[in-house]
């Protein structure tokens, strides 16, 4: 039988799709190796050890997560801009960001982050930077439809205790939605981590942020 060709990579993802599945702390390099369908003894051919390769998970992530980019390209533009209203600006950003969270393995990697973030010093930093992205996408946009007329005259400092609102609220309803997810796979073991998004769509977590994003453009938005 051929050797299984398998990289720092691929066991780094099968940690994460344990991890999601298990939890990390519960992780085992047996359950990564069974994953892989390897011995385990393979494995320390690429880690030392299982802290290691815990850290090394980290590392994975922190770079995976910083290419992702919270406020799309399109909405950089200001003359595309001019032509959305406060209210579609931040539906359009909101959808966006967590239709991106529903690919693999960004969704077991934000699990992954958010979970370890209690315990671990750069998990917690990764999903700090995470929400210093969101409120800074926020804060451009509310910048400029302050600056366009679009919205009331806002202050740096107001710009600025709005885009955390945002910030915090979004990641908020990002992990109620992770978590419901979760228990789609609890009640449905036969699908896997692996085949998660072959389940129905759940559009509560969406929906949410919405109505509370909604809410507040039509607090500052500057009536046609």
């Amino acid at each position: 039988m051929a050797r299984k060709r398998i990289s720092r990579e691929k066991i780094i993802n099968a940690f994460l799709f344990s991890s999601f599945d298990k939890s990390a702390g519960a992780t085992s390099l047996q359950d990564i190796s069974d994953f892989l369908q390897i011995k385990k003894a393979s494995l320390y051919n690429h880690f030392s050890s299982r802290d290691e390769m815990y850290e090394a998970t980290l590392d994975y992530c922190r770079e995976y997560l910083a290419a992702v980019n919270f406020l799309p390209e399109e909405l950089k533009d200001q003359e595309k801009l001019a032509k959305e209203t406060a209210a579609s600006s931040f539906r359009k950003i909101i959808r966006r960001y967590l239709k991106l969270y529903e690919a693999e393995p960004l969704f077991q990697m934000y699990a992954f982050i958010h979970a370890e973030q209690y315990f671990n010093k750069t998990a917690s930093e990764i999903a700090d930077d995470e929400r210093c992205k969101v409120e800074k996408g926020a804060a451009e946009i509310l910048k400029y439809l302050s600056d366009s007329g679009k919205a009331v005259k806002l202050s740096a400092s107001e710009i600025r205790a709005a885009s955390q609102w945002y910030g915090s609220a979004l990641i908020q309803q990002i992990d109620v939605y992770i978590m419901h997810k979760k228990e789609i796979v609890r009640q449905n073991p036969e699908c896997g981590a692996g085949s998660l998004f072959a389940l129905p769509t759940d559009d509560t977590a969406l929906s949410a942020i919405i109505k509370l994003s909604d809410n507040y453009i039509k607090l500052i938005s500057v009536a046609p």
